[in-house]
């Protein structure tokens, strides 16, 4: 099924159709991109999985000692917007984040997945790369990944011991210690120091201005769509949260721009403008020609920064991850000076073959059949969307039951509308974290959203997912039917642990 009409044998055709087919813009930007320099070129490894825990009970016992320790500081849901701590860090650890370029990833949904496809396209390049992600779907230690997959536990150990001492420095010296996520950045900057790599991929933990990733100068800064989702710290509109997440965009730096709100998009344009930064917009300088459903996943048309790339394959599922390929792809191209020092597009084969190996766990992920069990980590109305148009598209259940497990402070009534029109019955639960919304709270705004002829409570996951594999299975026995198992990344993570370790 192609999302765009096709385009013609000299590849522009197609392109002119996403600029004039190009939805939410405003003639406001116009003023604002006239003083914006734009880029586009003149001429023409594995993913790892999630790992489980070690094997061996010494080394478990001393990454759970770890985890306890880094457990004792503040969460990542209390923050001081301030990025003085993990600069005295650096600091003292001789500052190991500029020891290597970096793409910088901000935005409300897709950076992992868009990390994740980045970090694929710049190994398949020959490039070790190091790539920071958060928050993880089962282990800790996926945050920190080398050459495509997370480090060990052995390393991850070794490296919080490196820098211990230097942590507990800064501890002394400052009113409130470290937090979680704090500690954690330095250990992924020091680790790719030690690596070494040749380039860091970098995803904020949340906003961008005071987030604590924010220390390195990223040559390349890049926005995925930007849609509400922790208004009580980044703002009450996508132009306001925009204002914390342009704060990655560092002067003469290249901003790659997914498409946007039009409010975030003045905000961005603007921030990009006042530092000289070259911006690179999906819909104008490159996007998605066109893309088919394929099995396991799609296959798409990109329009890059210096030309085309045809027959690309993705073993994801749904449109919104052929637009985050599109991003990726043009930040690569940034990243290696096309469409500036460098006219004409990346080795084709070499872009085919990155995409091809890309997964992302937890995104979509099936990991069960008879019924089919669909796991996706969309934790807020925005995603949610995104994932009921993917799996209404890449599966045709004719009867599909959702276990959701949201966080208290949700949208969770966004999150429930968008799933509704998908599902025939709703199992609601809940995971084992303390930020866990109740099941009989979540269950109360679930019945105003589906009714309650179609809402079952089951305050265990496993439980849950029993139950809603017995719903599915009522009709028609195995065909056609499914499981979306979602709401959060942690129910997520835990469902898998069930499923697929289990």
């Amino acid at each position: 099924m192609s999302e765009t009409p096709q385009h013609g044998d000299d590849g522009d055709d197609g392109f002119e159709d996403i600029v004039a087919n190009e939805t939410t813009r405003d003639p406001d930007l116009a003023a604002i991109e006239a003083g914006s320099r734009t880029l586009r070129a003149q001429a023409g490894p594995p993913a790892g999985d999630i790992p489980a825990r070690p094997e061996d009970p010494e080394v478990d016992a001393a990454l759970r000692a770890v985890e306890q320790e880094l457990a004792g500081r503040w969460g990542e849901t209390k923050l001081d917007p301030s990025v003085e701590r993990i600069k005295a860090l650096m600091d003292v650890l001789g500052d190991p984040q500029r020891g290597y370029p970096s793409i910088h990833i901000t935005g409300t949904n897709g950076k992992t997945s868009t990390a994740r496809m980045i970090e694929a396209l710049l190994g398949a390049f020959d490039l070790r790369t190091g790539r920071y992600t958060s928050p993880h779907v089962q282990s800790i230690t996926e945050r920190i990944s080398l050459d495509g997959a997370p480090i060990s536990a052995e390393r991850f150990i070794e490296t919080y011991a490196d820098i211990k001492p230097y942590v507990e420095m800064v501890d002394a010296a400052k009113e409130y210690r470290l937090s979680f996520f704090e500690v954690l950045t330095g250990m992924a900057y020091a680790a790719f120091a030690d690596a070494p790599v040749d380039a860091a991929v970098v995803e904020v933990g949340m906003g961008g201005t005071w987030d604590a990733t924010n220390v390195i100068d990223a040559g390349v800064a890049v926005v995925t769509p930007i849609d509400l989702d922790h208004t009580d710290r980044l703002g009450s509109t996508p132009g306001e949260i925009a204002g914390e997440k342009s704060g990655i965009i560092k002067r003469d730096a290249t901003v790659v721009l997914a498409q946007q709100p039009v409010d975030a998009a003045q905000v961005l344009l603007r921030k990009a403008t006042d530092l000289d930064a070259t911006v690179a917009r999906e819909g104008l300088e490159f996007g998605v020609l066109a893309r088919e459903v394929a099995v396991g996943g799609q296959l798409l048309t990109l329009r890059g920064l210096g030309g085309e790339y045809g027959e690309v394959f993705l073993p994801l599922y749904g449109a919104h991850q052929a637009h985050n390929a599109a991003v990726a792809l043009a930040a690569v191209e940034a990243f290696f000076g096309v469409g500036a020092q460098r006219p004409g597009p990346l080795d084709a084969d070499t872009v085919r073959k990155a995409f091809a190996s890309v997964a992302s766990p937890g995104r979509l992920e099936v990991v069960r059949r008879s019924p089919t069990v669909v796991l996706d980590a969309a934790h807020n109305p925005a995603g949610a969307r995104a994932a009921a148009d993917a799996v209404t598209e890449a599966f045709g259940f004719n009867r599909l039951i959702g276990v959701v497990g949201a966080s208290a402070g949700k949208d969770v009534k966004g999150i429930l509308e968008a799933l509704e029109p998908i599902c025939a019955e709703l199992v609601v639960t809940r995971n084992s974290s303390h930020r866990a919304m109740d099941a009989d709270e979540l269950a109360g705004v679930a019945v105003e959203v589906f009714g309650d002829e179609r809402v079952q409570v089951e305050p265990r996951l496993d439980d849950a997912i029993e139950a809603a594999i017995t719903l599915a299975e009522e009709e028609g026995g195995f065909a056609g039917a499914g499981v979306l198992v979602t709401g959060s990344v942690i129910t997520v993570g835990e469902a898998r642990l069930l499923l697929r370790r289990g």
